[in-house]
């Protein structure tokens, strides 16, 4: 296996360190998870700082493990710079679209986790690697990326709408849609 690279390395190290931190200080998530806008606890850094929480220890084992799935390879393809750039877009958009769903709704529950940027990673290894096979865990069988992630797309677009339990499913859309503008502009300007 070829060492970590530089910012996925970072990036999972800040979620577990966080993660760390809001079992030791749980009036963390008052300040850093991204509240609704009508909530009266929203603040302009909660569009970051969200990402950088996590739920339980769960939740962040598995955006940790496709942090290190998809985003090894993408920051190795695509260097530094551009892979920062897709994981800002992917967090950046699934605040904003959760934070009109959650305005639509009339929800005062907050939001945590890098999940959003993970969904758009997996959109991204799926654009760049459609025909790559990965085994995903859950079910167990091998499938193309792209189906891998159009599988996995309308499964949240499906539990969105059905109201899956407490899970931010439009956020994770967010995510995909934001990685995926990100990526058209990018092509855009090649030609």
């Amino acid at each position: 296996m070829p060492p970590m690279p530089p910012i996925t390395k970072a990036l999972m190290l800040a979620c577990v360190g966080m993660f760390c931190a809001q079992q030791l200080m749980p009036m963390l998530i008052l300040w850093l998870a991204l509240f609704p806008l009508q909530s009266g606890a929203f603040m302009p850094w909660q569009v970051v700082s969200y990402a950088f929480l996590h739920g339980d220890i769960v939740h962040l084992f598995f955006n940790m493990l496709g942090l290190w799935m998809f985003g090894s390879e993408l920051e190795r393809v695509w260097g530094q710079k551009r892979y920062a750039q897709l994981l800002l877009a992917s967090v950046l958009a699934a605040a904003a679209v959760q934070l009109l769903v959650t305005s639509g709704m009339g929800s005062m529950r907050p939001t945590v986790g890098a999940s959003g940027a993970l969904f758009g990673l997996l959109l991204s290894f799926g654009m760049l690697f459609p025909d790559r096979v990965i085994m995903p865990l859950f079910p167990p069988i091998p499938m193309k990326a792209k189906v891998f992630v159009a599988v996995f797309g309308a499964l949240e677009l499906l539990l969105g709408w059905t109201g899956g339990g407490g899970v931010a499913h439009f956020a994770h859309l967010g995510g995909m849609l934001g990685a995926y503008l990100l990526m058209q502009y990018w092509r855009r300007g090649r030609r």
